[in-house]
């Protein structure tokens, strides 16, 4: 079953402070159409320029995620994009009176229930993943900071922190499942240490911030002194505030929530990447700036394998129809049937997958002293691959047969031998129209293209005996 892309039902409005700025800013959430993508458009200039969320516009990761194209700037945007992420959005516009996303309390739950009061709209497009096909690995700083990407069935996140402090000591946090991300960690509030605070302002940054946004830790005693200097930094009365550890007066949502939080930013910036990923992502103290690096990695292999066209084939996945139900609909049968399982099926495309053994019987009479699969037969199976697809598309298929009208371009550029997993991927090339089909048809060993073909077909009813 295809999972659908999703909007929210209807506009939906917050209000709160830039964290960095210190400006007011209104926000609206407004629904968008399928494959429109995230984009932020600011309604304070004129025109109102659009700002996508995409990987290629991040032009700071200054204490946090920072957008910009054409010279308008959205700044602060890993938290909304966290919410939408986390539950499932791909597609929306918000707008914004200002030049950043609002802090709210530090964490994404703001956001999250605004989307849930607004409504989850399902459209009538499939929603597109990207499969992390082997280990993919950021770091900098000597290996300090590190983000490892390894293939995995769904989305899961693990991060470990260690900041030398003796306040939050070593921690860690696990995202199992993104519909996790609601309950168990949306909550988790950004955090800052009271040494840091100083330079942030000096740097022209934080000058929304207070002890309702950020959790303030300090790892030794404060002195008065030390909070009156800070009460005037901020231009804000003096609050009586713990003298260590933990300064707000509350305690934390749980006993890692600083590395929850760091959970929610990569979350964040990984919708920067423009489509959601399945894989386990091992973050070892991550930031922003580690997270974006990574994240334009991950883009890099979605343009590669999408120019490319290359499918993938995860081991671990169910098939989408098994050989029993391939039987169901083709007419063959072994040694005849040339098609394992089908692993991906759209309206337009269908993957489908071969284990070539040795115990072929053509391996018998064809090359025996040195086995190649015959490219007539690699043919025969893209050809069956296709058949798949094409009888999918009538109610009764099997009251209907698939026979060749004619087959162009064929090229075979690689051997296939024993122990190759062949993958073939079929494509319309246009609609079927009057029981014809047309197909690009291409056959893949790894990576590697083995054969490619343009062919033809027509799906027509058999008589049935009475």
């Amino acid at each position: 079953m295809t999972e659908k892309q999703k909007t929210i039902d209807k506009p939906v409005k917050l209000s709160g402070i830039g964290l960095h700025t210190g400006k007011q800013i209104n926000l609206t959430l407004k629904p968008a159409p399928v494959n429109s993508g995230i984009v932020f458009v600011r309604t304070d200039i004129e025109n109102m320029p659009p700002v996508p969320a995409d990987i290629d516009n991040v032009y700071s990761t200054a204490r946090g995620t920072n957008l910009s194209q054409n010279g308008v700037c959205v700044n602060t945007v890993e938290h909304v994009l966290a919410a939408l992420s986390g539950l499932g959005i791909d597609n929306i516009t918000i707008e914004l009176n200002g030049p950043e996303v609002p802090i709210m309390d530090g964490s994404a739950r703001p956001f999250v229930d605004s989307i849930l009061s607004a409504g989850i709209k399902e459209q009538n497009q499939e929603r597109k993943y990207y499969e992390i096909k082997s280990n993919v690995v950021y770091s900098s700083n000597n290996g300090e900071h590190e983000i490892l990407a390894m293939p995995a069935d769904d989305f899961k996140v693990t991060v470990l922190i260690d900041y030398n402090s003796s306040v939050l000591g070593p921690q860690h946090a696990v995202l199992e499942h993104i519909t996790d991300f609601k309950d168990h960690f949306s909550v988790c509030r950004t955090f800052v240490f009271i040494d840091e605070i100083e330079g942030l302002l000096q740097s022209g940054l934080i000058k929304g911030g207070d002890l309702s946004n950020a959790i303030l830790i300090s790892d030794r005693q404060v002195t008065d002194e030390e909070l009156d200097h800070l009460a005037k930094l901020f231009n804000k009365p003096k609050t009586d505030v713990n003298r260590q550890g933990i300064i707000n007066n509350e305690k934390l949502k749980c006993h890692n929530e600083p590395a929850r939080h760091k959970l929610i930013d990569i979350i964040g910036d990984l919708a920067l990447v423009g489509m959601p990923i399945k894989g386990h992502i091992i973050a070892k103290k991550p930031g922003h700036t580690l997270n974006v690096e990574f994240a334009k990695k991950i883009r890099q292999l979605i343009k590669t394998d999408l120019k490319n066209g290359i499918p993938y084939y995860n081991i671990h996945a169910p098939a989408v129809v098994d050989v029993k139900g391939i039987m169901q609909l083709l007419p063959h049968r072994p040694p005849f049937l040339l098609v394992d399982k089908i692993i991906e099926m759209t309206d337009t495309y269908i993957v489908g997958l071969k284990n070539v053994t040795m115990n072929e019987d053509f391996f018998k009479g064809h090359f025996p002293g040195n086995p190649i699969m015959p490219g007539v037969l690699i043919i025969e199976a893209m050809a069956q691959t296709g058949g798949v697809l094409a009888l999918k598309t009538v109610p009764d298929p099997e009251n209907y047969e698939t026979y060749f009208l004619k087959i162009d371009s064929v090229r075979f550029k690689k051997a296939v031998v024993p122990g190759d997993t062949l993958v073939f991927k079929l494509e319309l090339i246009e609609p079927i129209r009057r029981g014809i089909v047309h197909m690009k048809g291409t056959a893949y060993v790894g990576n590697k293209l083995t054969t490619e073909a343009d062919m033809m077909a027509i799906i027509q009813r058999v008589k049935t005996q009475k």
